[in-house]
């Protein structure tokens, strides 16, 4: 029954087709009716009785068909969690076109590690289910629970993260590998570590349990280890010495007062997990970044033959900068810096595109991070492109919660655009794959302004001031004013009060002086 009454939610959408198809009938039978019980009828008479069946016969074809493409969306809406759900604007055609991006879209690989890498994961699966995440394997040599050292358990936990971003549902995923078991014989460990533990037993190592888990797991795309040898992330410095546990690098750097000179890997022969090279050569494009330049980004590419393979491929390589330095690790880097960083290790050609970020960084937040030893990363943009990289500028940055971070989809939309762009070069406007991509880019900014456009009208309606009072201000003040208004206030405020206290402090000295050549 629960399944019948389901057909009636509002979200179902069906009770208006439902409806016309009763209202239908009722006119057709009485139509009928009328026909039967009629001893005599005139012309006029067959006349309405004939309009009412008809009506009543287009009604009933009018419901049934809109009720039967309204069931065809439900179910493609029930299977395909990307969809936006407050689009209004979605039918049969849109939704089946979308099926068909997903799975014909561009193969897209994307190296890296940490926050960074799943930020991009989450933007681009909406374009493709063609992605595969080459992750660092780093955290070897980390100190582990006794229950995790007892299973002997291989370091996951970046493995585990892209996974969860690449998953169907990221919130129910993460609640489910974070979990952690309650049974005091495996305190410390999550399911995930179980679930790995397991899947590496029944297949034979991680790469192919990971691979395993994406059917399993039922996530878009797959996630690869870069190397299943034990691999350790180590910094030589400028003043000659060498730190060779990752975790140690950046209070290292600043207990030395000194510069990461180089990172390398040990052993330095790692190979690459099955899969690795395969995926870089038959990708469309392959992004490198964000995400820590020395411990995440850049050990992936030292990797036995990764970097050749990417100069040898023939997908576009675009590098994601990131928007604020990292303490210990690019302190004073500059956009240039970063890329240099990565040519320095990897070589030329390892970079076609840069994508850097042009957004406004709110003030409050910059001197946040300039507490923690951060700043917003320089855009020497002129030193940059005297290193052979092609420059995109764009509004990419965000802030979520206390931190400065990419918008997954400003990401991904830029990476789209420089796909379509090169089919458009290549004159490839016509082809299938340039028309649906194109398409669903130009759909999702719509969604997304869209949804802008949405916040913003809820943050106005939870405003107490008046609408005809917001009218009157926004005339009378600047863009700047306008959306630092808050701030502005805030700095009026504190600049009145300091004017008080002053003015007191000045009234309080002269009253004493007065009092003392009273005395005198």
């Amino acid at each position: 029954m629960k399944g019948f009454f389901k057909w009636f939610k509002n979200e179902a959408k069906m009770k208006r087709w439902m409806l016309i198809i009763v209202i239908g009938i009722a006119l057709a039978c009485i139509g009928v009716s009328k026909l039967m019980v009629a001893n005599t009828i005139s012309f006029v008479g067959v006349g309405k009785v004939v309009a009412l069946f008809v009506v009543g016969f287009i009604l009933i074809v009018i419901g049934l068909v809109y009720s039967q493409k309204r069931v065809l969306e439900i179910l493609i809406e029930d299977t395909d969690y990307r969809m936006d759900k407050g689009n209004k604007e979605r039918n049969v055609k849109s939704l089946i076109f979308n099926k068909k991006i997903y799975h014909e879209g561009p193969n897209v690989v994307v190296i890296g590690g940490g926050s960074g890498l799943n930020t991009v994961l989450k933007g681009l699966k909406k374009y493709t289910s063609n992605i595969t995440a080459i992750v660092t394997v780093s955290a070897y040599g980390k100190e582990q629970t006794e229950s995790r050292k007892k299973l002997d358990l291989l370091p996951v936990d970046d493995i585990q993260d892209s996974i969860i971003s690449l998953a169907n549902d990221e919130e129910l995923m993460s609640n489910l590998l974070n979990s952690e078991l309650r049974n005091r014989n495996l305190k410390g460990l999550t399911f995930g570590d179980i679930f790995f533990t397991t899947m590496e037993e029944q297949f034979g190592n991680l790469s192919e349990s990971v691979e395993k888990s994406k059917n399993i797991l039922n996530i878009v795309g797959r996630v690869l280890p870069v190397t299943l040898d034990e691999m350790q992330i180590c910094a030589e410095l400028n003043d000659g010495s060498t730190i060779e546990e990752k975790d140690k690098i950046p209070t290292a750097v600043f207990d030395k007062v000194a510069k990461i000179e180089r990172i390398y890997i040990n052993p330095s022969n790692c190979v690459p997990a099955p899969g690795v090279l395969e995926a870089i050569k038959n990708a469309d494009a392959i992004i490198i970044g964000p995400g820590s330049l020395y411990t995440n980004v850049i050990p992936n590419l030292l990797v036995k033959n990764v970097s050749k393979t990417i100069k040898e491929s023939n997908a576009i390589k675009i590098y994601i900068s990131n928007i604020m330095t990292e303490p210990g690790q690019t302190d004073n880097y500059s956009l240039s810096d970063h890329i240099k960083a990565i040519i320095d290790h990897a070589g030329n050609g390892v970079i076609d595109y840069c994508i850097y970020d042009s957004g406004e960084v709110i003030p409050e937040f910059i001197k946040m991070y300039n507490k923690r030893g951060a700043d917003v990363v320089e855009q020497d943009i002129q030193k940059a492109k005297e290193l052979g990289v092609k420059l995109l500028e764009r509004n990419l940055s965000q802030v979520v919660g206390e931190n400065i971070r990419h918008n997954t989809d400003a990401v991904a939309e830029s990476v789209i655009e420089i796909i379509c762009d090169d089919l458009r070069f290549k004159d490839e406007q016509n082809d299938p794959k340039y028309v649906m991509l194109h398409t669903k880019l130009r759909e999702e900014k719509k969604i997304n302004k869209e949804s802008k456009k949405i916040q913003r009208k809820k943050e106005r309606k939870s405003e107490k001031t008046p609408k005809a009072k917001r009218m009157t201000d926004k005339k009378n003040v600047s863009k700047f004013s306008s959306k630092y208004k808050d701030r502005i206030q805030s700095i009026q405020e504190s600049d009145f009060r300091r004017e008080r206290n002053r003015a007191e402090q000045e009234q309080q000295t002269k009253n004493k002086n007065k009092n003392r050549n009273k005395k005198h």
